[in-house]
């Protein structure tokens, strides 16, 4: 999940002549560095901590008469060379160094940062057949480039400067994929049936339609070729990529005809396919490329007038998120699923009948982008989004975003507390009194940060009193109660450490580091205590880089690619306090190695103990042993979305649902004697909503309720984005973005605003109709004095007359 917080900032670029076309005709963010190519020059900037002008390149007058100005560009994937297209057919080649000149920012410590060199490489004309033609981007592997032509055929260049010529495509060959409809095809979070009445697409695409944009995905070696009425095509590419093009073939047509840009999210395996009517369509590649839904700005009140279509689609690094620009106005950014998490697009109100469209002399502030949205991109770690306007010459916009601790990966987090991270700081949430839920902004301190920057790696402990964070190397603790941080007293110890995973193990951080010599990996535990090297309670070597790790009281869970589950038993020897010197002996409980063809896992999570004792109990069977027992179940959250449940003793696996983005395991994990939570096992969140589950002492212990059948107004609205729970209240606490005006600024403050979502009404249902009416007043008498109980009431009562009124018509 992504927010954007504070004010964008603005990147100043050069100016050279007055080209004939007003916009940057590249942007592309890579390795700490980002690059803008103008119709006369190129720019090169550090992404880093601090944004600096590292270099440039100004083509002169003589230059650009003779040879045009520049119309494309593109960066190799080693970013040491640059092409570039003018516009009379001039292929540049620029080769960038770095000199050993290093900038100094401030401080005592160097800032890491040198000067580079560009330097102009060859500068060929292309052979083209027709003078006539208008080409697209391009797209490009470590060894070629290609390039799409308005005659329907591609061109094929090598990063030496060879030319291979042109070679055309056979769409008429293609199979239609547009019809295949997802069963969980949403619009916007709201279910559909029946594909859209425009998914229906007589795909008369020719050879000789203009090809408008090309887009690489070398992971799944696909080529995706836009034509300028709209179709799409995927075509097949060889292992060697873009060289044997012989091997290029048309496979598949996608859409509905009225695409307009696309991008891939190769990780998910989701196509984003931006219409001409402003909307944005998913497809599942692993699924034939089916239509998983359509996102867009119609239900907040505005239409294709006011944005226009889209014009560029940018995916997160993890690919959880995505960002829209239009057109004509503005930009928007989405979770997968359909939560609108951002938009620089002021918001009138969903009541509003008809378009709020934009007037020059209404009195408030400059809205961003109101001129439309032409190039955009995030950096490597998902903190910043990088952002030209459309007519745009002069500058960049970058907006800040921070990321939630989703539990995802090799870092635990609590539920309890939610936090959201950004470069250089946490944003977490205050929840002593939940009417009134306020972010509290958490500075890293400056010593750590700015020789560790950014932050990658945020894990709470279980009571969400002490949080472990990481950055490039070493990691800090906050003492949440007390306010202050514990850091390495030896700085070059902290400098050994490349976190790659928290974990918290009661009053222990695990930290799964890399080491760089050996290219291997281990697992240090520290007492929180004390961070040193003489404190360090014991050192596990691993097998391989972890895919996802887990812990519950003194187990741990780790899982390598593909498939292979190790749980290790930590037992404590002596007292863990300063005073003594303790000792932690890890054994290997339980090996799994899991043969399957499914997606890879992003979360695993034990099931605890308490729950599988609660159905022994209910089973009428013995459980003497229970305590002694190592966790027996886990749940697995896989890219594509499939939660299921994994038997840890004989490693058979059930799937639960699908389209899920996060789960929290809730049963035996909050501790609180007043926790109005305890009958839930888990819950998780995708794009139905919150579902939760109980168990159950049938044959089959875990049951599914979806919170949206059984309380139709319970749904979130579409931009609260769940963070996690609050057990003694009975409330999700949801983010969403607002945003702050005022008169001494360009742009408006983007500003997370944390809300509180009672569920209490569920879960006395839930206890009445299975006949707990004893657990049903307990929970009512635990939660009689909290703030929304009266109207929790008033929703149980509605909800049973609705379901009573519903029998009979």
């Amino acid at each position: 999940m992504y927010m954007a917080y504070g004010w964008p900032q603005v990147i100043p670029l050069e100016q050279g002549p007055c080209p004939s076309q007003k916009h940057i005709i590249y942007l592309k963010v890579t390795n700490r560095l980002f690059l803008v190519v103008s119709p006369s020059h190129l720019e090169l900037w550090s992404s880093s901590q601090h944004k600096v002008r590292l270099g440039k390149y100004k083509r002169n007058a003589e230059s650009l008469e003779r040879e045009g100005e520049n119309i494309q560009a593109v960066w190799s994937p080693d970013t040491k060379l640059i092409a570039i297209l003018t516009s009379s057919f001039f292929l540049h080649i620029f080769k960038v160094q770095f000199s050993d000149k290093r900038i100094q920012i401030g401080g005592k410590q160097p800032s890491g940062l040198f000067l580079a060199n560009v330097s102009l490489l060859l500068s060929e004309h292309v052979p083209f057949a027709d003078k006539d033609l208008t080409v697209s981007n391009f797209v490009s592997d470590n060894k070629h480039l290609l390039l799409g032509l308005s005659n329907g055929s591609l061109y094929s260049i090598s990063w030496k400067g060879e030319f291979y010529g042109a070679f055309e495509l056979d769409p008429s060959s293609c199979d239609s994929s547009d019809a295949s409809i997802s069963p969980h095809s949403l619009g916007n979070g709201a279910a559909s049936g029946r594909a859209p009445a425009d998914s229906v697409s007589n795909h008369n695409t020719t050879s000789k339609s203009s090809i408008v944009r090309l887009e690489l995905c070398l992971l799944k070696r696909l080529l995706f070729v836009l034509y300028s009425d709209g179709q799409l095509i995927s075509c097949s590419i060889s292992k060697k990529g873009l060289k044997q093009t012989e091997y290029i073939k048309a496979e598949n047509k996608l859409g509905s005809g009225d695409a307009v840009c696309i991008s891939v999210a190769s990780d998910q395996q989701i196509l984003a396919v931006g219409t001409r009517r402003g909307a944005v369509k998913l497809y599942d590649l692993a699924e034939s490329a089916s239509l998983i839904r359509t996102v867009s700005l119609y239900d907040w009140g505005y239409s294709m007038d006011d944005t226009g279509p889209v014009s560029c689609i940018a995916w997160t690094p993890d690919n959880s998120a995505f960002a829209v620009g239009w057109k004509l106005r503005g930009l928007t950014v989405w979770s997968v699923s359909g939560c609108r998490l951002m938009s620089t697009i002021r918001q009138i109100g969903l009541s509003s009948v008809s378009s709020p469209k934009f007037k020059p002399n209404q009195d408030f502030k400059y809205e961003p982008l109101m001129n439309g949205t032409s190039l955009m991109q995030w950096d490597e770690y998902g903190y910043r989004l990088y952002v030209i306007e459309e007519g745009s010459l002069e500058r960049v916009i970058a907006f800040s975003f921070g990321k939630c601790c989703l539990s995802r990966g090799v870092s635990g987090m609590t539920y309890v507390c939610q936090v959201i991270y950004g470069e250089d700081r946490l944003l977490v949430v205050q929840s002593e009194d939940t009417d009134e839920l306020k972010f509290l902004h958490l500075n890293l301190p400056v010593s750590y940060i700015s020789q560790n920057w950014p932050v990658q790696h945020v894990a709470a402990s279980k009571d969400g009193m002490h949080l472990a964070v990481a950055g490039l190397h070493g990691l800090i603790l906050y003492d949440i109660q007390l306010k202050k941080w514990r850091v390495f007293g030896d700085i070059t110890q902290e400098q050994k450490i490349q976190c790659k995973g928290l974990l918290w193990l009661g009053k222990i951080v695990v930290v799964c580091n890399y080491i760089d010599s050996s290219n291997t990996y281990e697992l240090l535990f520290y007492p929180r205590y004390h961070l040193d090297q003489s404190s360090l309670l014991c050192r596990k070597p691993l097998l391989a880089k972890p895919m996802v790790m887990d812990a519950y009281q003194d187990h741990i869970l780790v899982t390598y690619r593909p498939f292979d589950v190790h749980i290790f038993h930590a037992r404590l020897l002596g007292e863990l306090s300063p005073s003594s010197t303790p000792d932690l002996q890890l054994s290997t409980v339980r090996e799994l190695s899991i043969m399957t063809a499914k997606s890879h896992p992003i979360a695993m999570r034990f099931i605890p103990e308490q729950l599988q004792r609660e159905l022994a109990s209910n089973n009428h069977i013995s459980s003497s042993d229970s305590l002694d027992r190592d966790p027996a179940r886990c749940l697995i959250l896989r890219t594509n979305g499939e939660l299921s449940i994994l038997d840890l003793d004989d490693g058979r696996e059930k799937e639960l649902t699908d389209s899920v983005e996060l789960f929290w395991v809730t049963c035996g994990q909050s501790g609180e004697k007043t926790s109005l939570i305890e009958e839930i096992s888990w819950l998780d969140y995708g794009h139905r909503g919150m579902q939760v589950w109980y168990p159950s002492p049938g044959a089959d212990p875990f049951m599914q309720e979806d919170f949206l059948q059984l309380d139709p107004e319970l749904e979130f609205d579409r931009e609260a984005y769940p963070l996690g729970l609050l057990p003694n209240a009975g409330v999700v606490i949801c983010v969403s973005q607002r945003m702050s005006f005022s008169a001494c600024t360009e742009f408006p403050c983007f500003e997370p605003s944390s809300q509180a979502q009672t569920i209490l009404h569920c879960l006395l249902r839930h206890l009445l109709q299975r006949d707990k009416k004893e657990e049903a007043l307990r929970l009512a008498q635990l939660s009689a004095e909290k703030p929304h109980f009266s109207h929790c009431l008033e929703w149980l009562l509605f909800t049973v007359f609705d379901a009573e009124i519903s029998r009979y018509y």
